[in-house]
């Protein structure tokens, strides 16, 4: 957890000129980190600021999850006592940041002025960047990113292709500012946004949203102009916006990212929300086991209440919004808007049937908008720009940016932000920097559980709403798992099931025993104990389940079982023809031996063995007896010498 920086208290905010005053007594702390290499000039002015105070470089480090579960906490604390051993620690900022998206690169700390981006730092580094760069102005090259063909050192983050290729909206603070100081966000036009909305017209806020072309970023692709229009012309005396940050797909982390590097983004469009549909009261339902978001969230509304923009009379209006959090405990049915609702009115979170749709008849029986943490975090700047602006990005019927977390068997793991019609092939090898280990691209699984694996022969298609639908996926909320060669596509559905099986509310038939069903006949499959017959059932069922569950999750449910069968089928009637699975994957399909000719006699495979199913004399060739063996791999593991084989029986 993180301690609140001392901040300069300020008297509550009243108009865009108290604004403007914080902004420009924090413009060239910001404009430092942004002007990269051309700050040097205005830094050798006089007219410098922060020269005048002495103030030469800013340190920033990431303090997102996936940096700090790489100890970038105690990179930060060890960097700071290299500071003052050298005497540095005024003159030199050390700026805690949100996620810079380069996951795979952490810790990474970025040195201004220049931009100067070093990755994959350990402690015994630091003191080589405050010796050789801070006191000597020397970059450190062996510490910069190095291309992984041509071994080519990159100086800036804007000279890498996973940022090179990238446009950022929502992520554009990400990284850049610090979130627990919200002035930082305010010297980046924080609240201005909000700021003119409250002279505008309620229904001028709406049409602006609905010219963007914004959708949904929570998975359904909704109108949110259209959302927020129905929550307008509501009849109610109370209404409430509520922010859906339970994001609950394997390998997603785009939405926790947002609200641990920008959550004044999301609070400030909560309010603009508020303003537009008539509503005083938000809730951000955002699941437990995201601490580094939940402080800072808390932090954030502290801030914003403190200044003025979160309460009563918010820009000497009338209008007053305030916010609270409620913690959600994990379930991925919550995800669910009306689930979510229930969840947060201190229920048992249960979907519902729909109509009433939420915006009509949600929270409490009253009057709800609902949406998610990237679709609010793309208001503020819409609203700024203009919706032309926005509109003109993307596709015809996708407009705009999409943020993804990309994981799985993929050289840069990550978070991005693209334009709506990238190709799947473009984000994959070049953002992504294509599969690692000289292996074959298979499939990518886009959408979580709820959605599908597409081949290879449909990387070129553009990512957008409508065509991954059309190809058997969906966008979802904007998870990319990349698979290779060595993953088994009828295991990846498997496993997919499982999840959803185990996240079932279970109110529902189809879901909570047509699931489990079919989880049983995938079981079955894996284990060669399946007829081709078995195929049809397979898919009459996942239509079955996709027509007649209640809510989302048992209807997008068998997506990853159809979308594998249609795209590989050959891996279905491999396991259940030749009794095989071509990956390798499935353990009832395999059976371990020892090479004879590469076997060294060293026993290191019968030490590691768990059930003492290998057996031989020291300096003699040892065998492994299949009735014994539980097929665990462990011993294939630690063979140095690649003796032991895995038979696709």
């Amino acid at each position: 957890m993180h301690k609140q920086e001392a901040r300069k208290s300020h008297a509550k905010i009243k108009s865009i000129n108290d604004l403007a005053k914080i902004k420009e007594s924090y413009k060239e702390l910001l404009s430092m980190r942004m002007a990269g290499q051309q700050y040097g000039k205005i830094f050798a002015s006089k007219r410098s600021a922060l020269a005048k105070k002495g103030v030469t470089h800013q340190l920033l480090i990431c303090r997102g999850t996936g940096c700090d579960s790489s100890d970038s906490k105690g990179i930060r604390d060890a960097l700071k006592k290299e500071l003052q051993q050298a005497g540095r620690s005024e003159s030199v900022a050390v700026v805690e940041t949100g996620c810079f998206g380069f996951c795979r690169l952490g810790p990474i700390v970025v040195v201004y002025p220049g931009g100067t981006f070093y990755c994959r730092l350990q402690k015994n580094d630091l003191r080589e960047i405050v010796d050789e760069h801070i006191c000597g102005g020397k970059v450190i090259k062996r510490l910069l990113y190095h291309d992984p063909e041509t071994y080519e050192p990159h100086r800036q983050a804007e000279d890498i292709d996973f940022f090179k290729y990238q446009e950022r909206i929502v992520l554009q603070n990400c990284g850049l500012i610090n979130p627990l100081v919200i002035e930082e966000y305010i010297a980046r036009d924080g609240y201005l946004a909000l700021a003119n909305a409250l002279n505008s017209q309620r229904a001028e806020i709406i049409e602006a949203v609905s010219q963007s072309g914004l959708r949904g970023r929570g998975g359904g692709g909704y109108p949110t102009g259209r959302k927020w229009k129905f929550a307008h012309d509501a009849v109610g005396e109370e209404k409430y916006v509520v922010c859906n940050a339970d994001e609950g797909d394997p390998g997603a982390f785009m939405d926790r990212s947002i609200l641990e590097g920008d959550p004044h983004s999301v609070l400030e469009a909560m309010a603009i929300a508020g303003f537009a549909i008539g509503a005083r009261q938000g809730f951000i339902y955002v699941r437990a086991e995201y601490p580094i978001a939940i402080e800072r969230l808390q932090v954030a509304i502290s801030q914003a209440t403190e200044l003025g923009l979160l309460g009563k009379n918010i820009f000497g209006k009338s209008f007053e919004f305030n916010i609270e959090l409620r913690l959600g405990a994990g379930a991925f049915v919550c995800g669910e808007e009306t689930a979510l609702l229930r969840s947060v009115a201190g229920f048992r979170g249960e979907p519902r049937t729909r109509p009433p749709f939420p915006a009509i008849s949600g929270l409490w029986e009253r009057p709800t908008l609902v949406n998610n943490v990237e679709t609010l975090a793309n208001i503020p700047q819409i609203l700024l720009k203009g919706p032309r602006w926005y509109a003109a990005k993307g596709t015809e019927k996708s407009r705009g940016t999409k943020v993804f977390a990309i994981a799985g068997k993929i050289a840069n793991t990550g978070l991005i932000e693209v334009s709506m019609g990238t190709t799947l092939r473009e984000v994959i090898f070049q953002v992504g920097g294509g599969i690692p280990n000289g292996k074959k691209f298979k499939a990518v699984q886009t959408g979580g559980p709820s959605g599908g694996c597409l081949p290879e022969r449909m990387l070129d298609i553009p990512i957008d709403y409508e065509t991954l639908l059309a190809a058997g996926s969906m966008m979802g909320s904007g998870g990319l798992i990349i698979l290779d060669e060595d993953d088994c596509m009828v295991n990846i559905a498997q496993f997919y099931l499982e999840f959803t099986l185990d996240e079932s509310c279970g109110k529902c038939p189809p879901c909570r025993i047509g699931n489990k069903r079919l989880l049983e006949m995938l079981t079955k499959i894996t284990a060669g104990k399946a007829a081709e017959k078995d195929l049809a059932l397979l898919a009459e069922l996942c239509t079955q389940i996709k027509a007649a569950s209640l809510c989302g999750l048992g209807q997008s449910s068998p997506n990853p079982v159809l979308s594998t069968l249609h795209y590989f089928r050959e891996e279905y009637l491999a396991h259940i023809v030749d009794k095989q699975c071509p990956a390798g994957v499935c353990k009832e399909l395999l059976s371990y031996g020892i090479d004879q000719e590469k076997c060294r006699q060293c026993g290191l495979c019968k030490k590691v063995c768990p059930v003492s199913a290998i057996s031989g004399n020291a300096k003699a060739i040892h065998k492994i007896d299949a009735q014994v063996c539980v097929k665990c791999g462990e011993c294939a593991k630690k063979c140095k010498f690649d003796a032991i084989s895995r038979r696709r029986s």
